[in-house]
């Protein structure tokens, strides 16, 4: 079983994750996926460069995470020709990913931020996990993380889904206002669901 797990920008999405792997469950992420595959002398650097400008390269040929960001943010064609190049390479990496692990265990995950908003990830899935929590929350978590401003963190939520709707959407929800503690205590619970297909189909 392939679950997807996903929530809005600091609702706890990579905690979740990096528990569930603690129980020993595959875990394939996107957003590290895409790390990789923009990492200095890719492909995929090369070509976001020749689309978007070289002022998206960092001097050390990286990519320039927050120069690309603001501009996607500003220019919606300029996005449009960066989730074209980002989107498929990312895609194609991850099924290679699913096959190689998904007979090894009895479920696997893969951490998908935009999973309801793409049907190419929601037809890879047979189940979706939603990390939940306040929008409040998610902005104070990112403004503390990212050192981003709250406009910043406001711009990025209101690119993504609402709340409520991928709370109608998913399968399933961890509220997760709370501790580490609690979060873990709820994985462990849908960990154990997710290990005996009788009690999921419930």
């Amino acid at each position: 079983m392939i679950v997807g797990l996903t929530g809005g920008i600091g609702s706890g999405k990579s905690a979740a994750a990096a528990q569930f792997a603690a129980l020993g469950v595959p875990v394939i992420d996107v957003d590290v996926i895409s790390h990789q595959i923009t990492a200095p002398g890719q492909a995929a650097v090369l070509a976001i460069a020749d689309a978007l400008g070289d002022d998206m390269l960092s001097a050390d040929g990286s990519l320039n995470r927050s120069a690309v960001r603001s501009k996607v943010f500003q220019d919606a064609s300029a996005r449009k020709q960066l989730e074209g190049i980002l989107h498929p390479a990312i895609y194609e990496e991850a099924q290679r990913q699913l096959q190689q692990v998904c007979n090894t265990a009895p479920y696997c995950i893969i951490v998908v931020p935009l999973l309801f908003e793409s049907e190419r990830y929601q037809q890879l899935i047979d189940r979706s996990l939603l990390i939940d929590c306040e929008e409040s929350i998610q902005i104070a978590r990112t403004m503390h993380r990212s050192q981003m401003s709250e406009i910043e963190v406001k711009n990025i939520m209101a690119a993504q889904l609402p709340r409520e709707t991928r709370r109608q959407l998913a399968n399933d929800t961890i509220l997760n206002n709370g501790s580490l503690q609690e979060l873990q205590e709820n994985v462990i619970a849908y960990h154990q669901k997710y290990i005996n297909p009788c009690i999921v189909s419930i």
